[in-house]
């Protein structure tokens, strides 16, 4: 159903906004044949689709002043991008796997899909995207949850 579900984005935006997913699937949409990567050696190539991440901070109005976007899912750990990353092409808020919805198992009813970092970049199960100018204040002031296991920040392939 994920009826009630909706993703926040907040922080230094000009309109902060609450999301359906029916309201992110009337934004224009991108399909896109792409590699994940797991930096534990597996990998699989699927078919996503999903909004530009791009369409939805341009909607909120991204600050002059931000500088990350971070994405909290429903449970403790968190990712971030660089607002560069963030607004590239390939940087989709995926709802679709394979021509379907997206599975739970892979992160429904939204995650984020970066095409050109590793998998872990790509957050399942999103629940909110905060816009900031530092990551200092946020966990454990690393960028992300993966840091703190020994992981990379920019995960890049």
């Amino acid at each position: 159903g994920f009826a009630d579900w909706r993703l926040t984005v907040d922080g230094m935006v000009a309109r902060p906004a609450a999301f359906s997913l029916d309201d992110l699937k009337r934004l224009p949409s991108r399909t896109q044949i792409t590699h994940q990567a797991c930096e534990e050696g597996w990998s699989f190539i699927a078919e996503w689709t999903g909004v530009p991440l791009s369409s939805v901070l341009n909607l909120a109005g991204v600050g002059p002043l931000a500088k990350f976007a971070v994405f909290f899912p429903f449970d403790d750990s968190w990712d971030s991008l660089d607002l560069p990353d963030a607004f590239h092409p390939q940087t989709l808020l995926a709802y679709g796997l394979n021509g379907k919805d997206l599975p739970t198992p892979h992160g429904a009813p939204l995650r984020l899909r970066v095409a050109r970092q590793l998998g872990y970049k790509s957050v399942k199960y999103l629940s909110r995207i905060t816009v900031t100018d530092t990551l200092k204040d946020i966990g454990k002031g690393l960028g992300s949850a993966s840091p703190e296991e020994g992981y990379s920040w920019f995960a890049g392939i």
